[in-house]
């Protein structure tokens, strides 16, 4: 089902349940009021994809499974692509976010996703502080994953722990609930706490103290949500040390994307914060 009652608690029991963001994805398109699309610039992390503004690659399925639509996000096979800054690169994705039309600063915020099995995979459901130069602005990477359908992770990213140094924890998850199903994504934040959930379980708490032993906290501040799916680059690489045919992608999953078998489905994104 596409609503979700959320009423996550934190340790200090604050009930988030006034919504100030929600999107089913229930429709013909993307809601632009609430979504910018993400055109590809400049590349970051030795990523290999190229995002552009197409139904080929960002759209939605009605009456899917147990939903009523879900956003997805296709990344496609396209030998030669040729970016603005005439890059030259062989997979096309989508990258969509709030900018400037949904910020928050404090809250609870959920999505209900379902990634697909194959290494060298980049989706993610992340946020970034709308102002200053990352990361100075402050990243909270809510779900990651690079393929290994065992495990998904929850970080933060800032001045002094970013990028290798950044402040991070893995989900392991068993074979009967990998992170191939459903998982419902949450990150609750306050003025000294972060919380990651997955399915209503803590899976890492970062405090202000832990954040200021490596750097300054930087989370004060406006904060816009991010979904993306990025193929190959710098985190599928260091884990699974594939550079070939592509950086951090191995000849198997450039078939899956060939066949069209590989989609980041989301049911829903939810944002609450206290009454």
């Amino acid at each position: 089902m596409n609503q979700w009652s959320l009423s996550s608690m934190t340790e200090n029991f604050i009930a988030y349940d006034k919504v100030v963001f929600f999107d089913d994805f229930i429709g013909n398109e993307l809601d632009r009021t609430k979504w910018n699309v993400e055109i590809t610039g400049e590349i970051y992390n030795k990523e290999q994809q190229a995002y552009i503004d197409s139904e080929k690659t960002i759209y939605f399925l009605p009456e899917y499974e147990s939903s009523q639509g879900v956003l997805v996000i296709h990344p496609r096979y396209h030998k030669g692509f040729e970016t603005t800054q005439k890059q030259k690169l062989d997979f096309l994705s989508g990258r969509i976010n709030t900018r400037s039309k949904f910020e928050f600063q404090e809250g609870c915020v959920s999505a209900r996703i379902k990634v697909p099995r194959g290494e060298g995979l980049w989706p993610a459901f992340w946020a970034l502080g709308s102002s200053g130069k990352w990361p100075g602005c402050g990243e909270i990477d809510i779900m990651e994953y690079v393929g290994e359908s065992d495990w998904t992770c929850a970080s933060v990213h800032g001045p002094g722990y970013s990028g290798e140094a950044g402040l991070t924890n893995r989900k392991f998850m068993p074979a009967e609930n990998d992170a191939t199903h459903w998982h419902v994504y949450s990150m609750i934040f306050t003025k000294d706490l972060i919380l990651f959930e997955i399915d209503g379980e803590t899976i890492y708490r970062v405090t202000r103290p832990m954040v200021e032993f490596f750097g300054e906290w930087v989370f004060d501040n406006q904060k816009f949500l991010i979904l993306n799916f990025a193929l190959g680059g710098v985190f599928p690489y260091k884990t699974n040390g594939i550079n070939s045919p592509y950086y951090g992608i191995p000849q198997a999953t450039v078939e899956a994307i060939q066949r069209d078998e590989i989609k980041l489905l989301v049911d829903w994104v939810k944002v609450t914060i206290t009454k």
